[in-house]
């Protein structure tokens, strides 16, 4: 398994905030959800963010494939009506790691070393 960190450093206003959290819900899930190689190789996708708008995308895949797949489709994604471009910056920096341990709520583990 591998991961892929998106770091979108802050501070963000909270336009830009609500322009990406749009973005996501309603343009780049769904595209990518609708892509049948990418459900295929998708482990998960966490968006966290601080109060200043500064936000990290981490995504759990099976492959850097895959990761190199949902980059081409959020890509083509075409913008909603009334989307400003300006608001949607790209990330700051992308880092992929291999993945050698993951836990589940149990603590049992998930990704053996």
């Amino acid at each position: 398994m591998i991961a892929q960190i998106a770091y979108f450093d802050g501070p963000h206003s909270p336009e830009l905030a609500a322009a990406s959290e749009r973005a996501g819900r309603e343009r780049i899930m769904p595209a990518l959800s609708a892509d049948h190689q990418i459900r295929a190789g998708h482990r998960g996708t966490f968006v966290l963010r601080q109060p200043d708008g500064t936000q990290l995308v981490l995504v759990l895949a099976d492959s850097p494939a895959t990761l190199d797949h949902v980059g081409a489709v959020i890509t083509a994604a075409p913008l909603l009506p009334s989307e400003d471009p300006a608001l949607l910056t790209g990330p700051d920096r992308l880092e992929r790691y291999e993945v050698v341990a993951a836990y589940d709520a149990g603590f049992r583990e998930l990704v053996p070393a």
